[in-house]
C-alpha cells in the first residue's frame, strides 16, 4: 500500500483510536506504583501519541502532496527509466511520453477536454532527467489548429512537492481549461513538474559549481525538449513560468535571469533569496557572485533591470513573506523595464487553499502577457 493510499490513512486512524480506547480501558490496571505499571503507562502514552502523529502526518501529506511514495519520504526515490532507441543508431529524444490521462471534468475526448501526458524530460546539456506532466488544451487537437502554435507556461511545485499535486490538488489543467472555455485566458500548454530535479537535494534552481546545473536545465534544456516535441511558440513572448513557494522563487528568478527565454514569471508565496540549510547543502561553493545573484532583491538593485513581467503574491495575515514582497514590489517599480504586478490577500496561509485562490487570476495574468 502506497504512502498516499486512503487505506493506509484509514488504518492509521483506526489504529490510533484502538490505542486510545485500550489506554482508557487498561489505565485502572496500571494505576499501581510498581515499575511495570509505570512502564506500561509510559508505553501506552507514547504509542498513542506516535499513532496520532502518524495519522496527522499522513492526512497532511494527502492534503498537500509533500511526498508521493515511501521511497520519496525516506530519500530513496528512484527516477523512472528513459527509453533509449538503438535502431539505426537513432539517439533518444529529449522528451518521452510514457502515459496519458484525461482532464478532470473534461470528458474522454482530447479535442473536448484536453489531455494530460506524463513525460520524461532529458537535458541534453545538463544531463538532468526528470518526470513531468504536460497539459494539452482541447484546441491543440482541433483539426483547424493543425499548424497553430501555442504559448507555454512552466508550472513548478514547492519543495519537496510532487508534480501530481499540481494536477490533483491545485487543479492547474482543470482551471486552465475552464478559464479558456470562459474566454478569460487563451489556450496554453502547461508543463508541470517539481523544481527538485536532482532529488532529494533542494537545488533552488541554481547552477551549482561542480553539481547539478538546475538553472540551465530550466532555461535551456526544458524549452528545447518541449519545443522539439510539441507545437509551441519559439519566441520569449510565448513562454511564461509560475510556481508556489520554492517554485515561486524559481519562477521569479528564471524570468529575471533569462528574459530571453521567459517573458513573464509568477511567484505565489515566493521568497526572494535562496536559503542555505541541510536540504540545500552548499549551493554556491564559495562563488560570491552566484550567491548574490540568487538574491532577487540584490539583483534588482545591482544588475540591469530585466525586460520581463513579474507577478508576486502574499497576504497581510498568514504569510511570512508579506514585508519582503512589498519591498520587492518597490524595488521593481523603481526600475525602468521590469513590470511588476501583485495579488495581496487579506488573509491566507502558506498552503494549497491559498494558492487555489491565486491560481485563476495568476493564469489570467500570465495569459495576457504571452502570445503564440
Amino acid at each position: 500500500m502506497g504512502l498516499t493510499s486512503n487505506t493506509v490513512l484509514l488504518l492509521s486512524i483506526l489504529f490510533a483510536l484502538m490505542l486510545f480506547a485500550g489506554t482508557v480501558w487498561l489505565w485502572p490496571r496500571l494505576a499501581r506504583r510498581s515499575w511495570r505499571a509505570v512502564g506500561g503507562r509510559v508505553g501506552l502514552l507514547l504509542c498513542t501519541q506516535l499513532a496520532l502523529f502518524v495519522s496527522v502526518g499522513l492526512s497532511a501529506n494527502q492534503a498537500f502532496g509533500f511526498y508521493a511514495s515511501w521511497a520519496d519520504l525516506f530519500g530513496r526515490e528512484t527516477e523512472p527509466g528513459v527509453v533509449v532507441d538503438h535502431t539505426n543508431g537513432a539517439p533518444a529524444g529529449p522528451l518521452r511520453v510514457v502515459g496519458s490521462r484525461r482532464v478532470e471534468g473534461g470528458g474522454g475526448r482530447p479535442d473536448f477536454g484536453g489531455q494530460i501526458q506524463k513525460v520524461v524530460l532529458v537535458g541534453r546539456t545538463t544531463h538532468i532527467s526528470t518526470p513531468a506532466y504536460v497539459y494539452l488544451p482541447p484546441e491543440y487537437f482541433a483539426a483547424k489548429n493543425r499548424t497553430r502554435t501555442f504559448p507555454v507556461a512552466v508550472v513548478l511545485t514547492g519543495y519537496p512537492g510532487t508534480a501530481e499535486a499540481l494536477v490533483d490538488k491545485l487543479h492547474y489543467p482543470r482551471t486552465a481549461r475552464q478559464l479558456a472555455g470562459d474566454g478569460r485566458m487563451q489556450p496554453m500548454i502547461l508543463v508541470m513538474l517539481r523544481p527538485t530535479v536532482a532529488p532529494p537535494r533542494d537545488t533552488e534552481c541554481v547552477d551549482i559549481p561542480g553539481g547539478p546545473q538546475t538553472e540551465s536545465f530550466f532555461a535551456k534544456d526544458l524549452p528545447d525538449a518541449v519545443g522539439a516535441h510539441y507545437r509551441v511558440g519559439k519566441r520569449p513572448a510565448s513562454w511564461g513560468i509560475i510556481g508556489d513557494s520554492t517554485g515561486g522563487y524559481c519562477a521569479l528568478k528564471l524570468a529575471m535571469h533569462h528574459p530571453e527565454v521567459y517573458a513573464a514569471g509568477a511567484g505565489l508565496s515566493a521568497y526572494y533569496k535562496a536559503p542555505s540549510d541541510p536540504t540545500t547543502g552548499d549551493l554556491f561553493r564559495g562563488d560570491e557572485t552566484l550567491r548574490k545573484e540568487a538574491d532577487l532583491r540584490w539583483f534588482l538593485k545591482n544588475r540591469s533591470a530585466p525586460d520581463t513581467s513579474l507577478l508576486v503574491t502574499s497576504s497581510r495575515a498568514g504569510e511570512s513573506n508579506y514585508k519582503a514582497t512589498l519591498n520587492f514590489i518597490d524595488l521593481a517599480k523603481a526600475t525602468d523595464r521590469t513590470r511588476i504586478s501583485s495579488i495581496i490577500l487579506e488573509s491566507g496561509g502558506h498552503n494549497f487553499n491559498t494558492w487555489r485562490r491565486e491560481i485563476p487570476p495568476a493564469l489570467e495574468w500570465l495569459s495576457g502577457r504571452l502570445s503564440n
